[in-house]
């Protein structure tokens, strides 16, 4: 018997290591985050597919969305090899899998090039070259633009905003093959709506910001006031934008009627943030903004079908190319 057990304590002990790594490789590749990447993607993906056609074409949405996650993935494991130093002087990443020594930085940086590359090559084989393009823009401006900015000015929010609002484009592209103005909706949607939702967690760590040397506007703005004016003036652009997509075809008043909802409890979250300027507001906030994208997303997919058939199409031009 004892060979026996002693071989099942090895598997055993295999099987931990593995899931261990697998671990390691989930967290260098922000799994999470990675996954909101999949939502906004497969959104997109179906909201180009006109309502009323054949139907999703399930194989090409799979392929989209698992080509878009592995470059998600891959650019996220670059940004922590580029900032495992700092990372360790953050409580919240000191664990990250670099600065605990979990991973060789070696270790990390092919992981993040394969993953990047192969992303890249599902997207470019088998999806649309334009959909590739798309998913190699957000990872230049990521890797090269986003992650030095972070040391240098408030403005990065902004630069890595544009890396969060091209997955919806990704998937549209995949099935129109081109960027129709719903795209740029949804775009505009994802971009804004990552504003209220980083300085809400930039504020709840502002001092771990400091602490990594990271350039933060939350850091930088020790009153809060500017950052709780731009969070209340971005959550406020949320409500015409969600609006925009009913009114460029993509859905329809149901999902108008919710826009609106979800969009005005955004805006009190924010409210709250810029009155009190406390932690539990911000962390307020941050989860309203979580629970706020897949429902806007949720609805604007169940709608869909209400929306007219010339999706981005504006809905005043074509009731006045019905009436004449």
């Amino acid at each position: 018997m004892a060979p026996c057990t002693d071989a099942n304590a090895i598997a055993t002990a295999d099987r931990t290591e593995k899931r261990s790594l697998i671990g390691l490789y989930l967290e260098l590749s922000k799994a999470r985050l990675s996954a909101l990447v999949v939502l906004t993607t497969a959104a997109g993906f179906v909201m180009a597919t006109p309502a009323g056609s054949a139907g999703i074409d399930w194989i090409r949405l799979l392929l989209t969305v698992t080509g878009t996650a592995l470059v998600a993935g891959g650019a996220n494991a670059m940004n922590q090899f580029m900032e495992m130093r700092r990372d360790g002087l953050m409580l919240r990443t000191r664990n990250r899998p670099l600065p605990s020594g979990g991973m060789s930085p070696a270790h990390a940086l092919v992981f993040a090039m394969a993953t990047a590359y192969g992303g890249l090559a599902i997207l470019g084989l088998t999806v649309s070259l334009a959909a590739a393009g798309l998913a190699l823009a957000t990872v230049l401006i990521y890797v090269l633009l986003y992650t030095p900015l972070k040391t240098r000015s408030t403005l990065n929010t902004l630069v890595g905003a544009v890396c969060g609002a091209i997955p919806p484009m990704i998937g549209w592209v995949a099935v129109s093959g081109r960027l129709d103005p719903g795209a740029w909706v949804l775009g505009a949607l994802l971009f804004v709506w990552q504003i209220p939702h980083f300085f809400a967690l930039a504020w709840m760590y502002r001092e771990d910001y400091a602490r990594g040397g990271f350039v933060m506007l939350p850091v930088q703005d020790t009153s809060g006031r500017l950052t709780g004016q731009v969070v209340v003036l971005t959550s406020l652009a949320l409500v015409p934008l969600g609006l925009a997509a009913t009114m460029w075809g993509l859905a329809g008043i149901v999902y108008a009627a919710g826009s609106v909802a979800l969009g005005s409890w955004l805006v009190f979250a924010g409210v709250r943030l810029y009155v009190t300027r406390s932690d539990a507001s911000a962390r307020g906030l941050f989860l309203a903004s979580i629970a706020y994208l897949p429902l806007l997303l949720g609805l604007m997919v169940i709608d869909r079908n209400a929306a007219p058939q010339q999706a981005g199409t504006p809905v005043a031009a074509l009731t006045a190319d019905a009436g004449g």
